[in-house]
């Protein structure tokens, strides 16, 4: 092979790395709000204000904010692998098993026979939009084998349990399904659109979840908030 040809090539392939570099690290629209969640990561205590409480509301939001933690990843956000995150993934900076995750909003509770980490409950009447059902989906409450911090008040099989807003759900873990491939200590929160027949949608598309921002009264729409942390704004006299 000619080695002028070589050179260039290397120079091409380094030339196009670099650029797909930049564009991932310094075009990416959310870096800068990801740059402060890594900071958070790595010491929580740095920045206390970034933290949300479990049990709080903004303001006339309907919902209460689920857990303790930062909102590290919100609804919109790309995931990579053409994966559009469909809900908010709330870090609480702790070990697994140490904080509660309560309900946001009144409703009947399910726990499906094979769920370990996940509970859902629906809630007949959207507060924000009458005559509508929606669900609201809480995972990752379990340890990375599977073992369960979901409260007992809810076994595998519970289904339609009325609950209270408020009511404590479980606890936060790292249940990824793979044991080898923990996910980081948080709550993955997602409010689910009804199919019409009394079911939930797929959750895993974003086409079947809704925005909670407004549920919450806090900037977690990846698609609009590029660089803020999510706090509440709302200033009650």
């Amino acid at each position: 092979m000619d080695k002028r040809f070589l050179a260039a090539s290397i120079i091409l392939v380094a030339v196009l790395t670099g650029i797909a570099y930049f564009f991932y690290t310094g075009y990416r629209p959310n870096a800068e709000r990801i740059s402060k969640f890594r900071q958070w990561m790595q010491n929580p205590a740095s920045h206390p204000g970034w933290k949300l409480s479990a049990g709080t509301q903004c303001g006339s939001a309907p919902f209460r904010f689920p857990t303790d933690g930062f909102v590290g990843f919100l609804w919109g956000d790309g995931m990579g692998r053409g994966h559009t995150h469909q809900g908010i993934d709330i870090f609480a900076g702790t070990d697994i098993n140490v904080t509660a995750v309560v309900a946001a909003y009144p409703g009947y509770l399910t726990r499906l026979s094979d769920w370990k980490s996940s509970v859902i409950v629906r809630v007949p009447e959207d507060p924000l939009h009458p005559g509508q059902q929606i669900w609201l989906y809480y995972t990752h409450m379990a340890d990375q084998y599977g073992k369960s911090f979901i409260s007992s008040e809810f076994p595998a099989g519970t289904s339609e349990k009325l609950i209270e807003a408020g009511t404590l759900l479980g606890n936060q873990g790292d249940y990824s399904g793979d044991p080898n491939n923990p996910v980081g200590v948080h709550l993955h929160f997602s409010i689910v659109e009804d199919d019409g027949s009394g079911h939930f949608k797929n959750e895993l598309d974003i086409k079947n979840t809704l925005d909670p921002s407004p549920y919450l009264g806090l900037p977690l729409n990846g698609y609009n908030n590029r660089d803020q942390v999510p706090l509440c704004e709302v200033t009650v006299e």
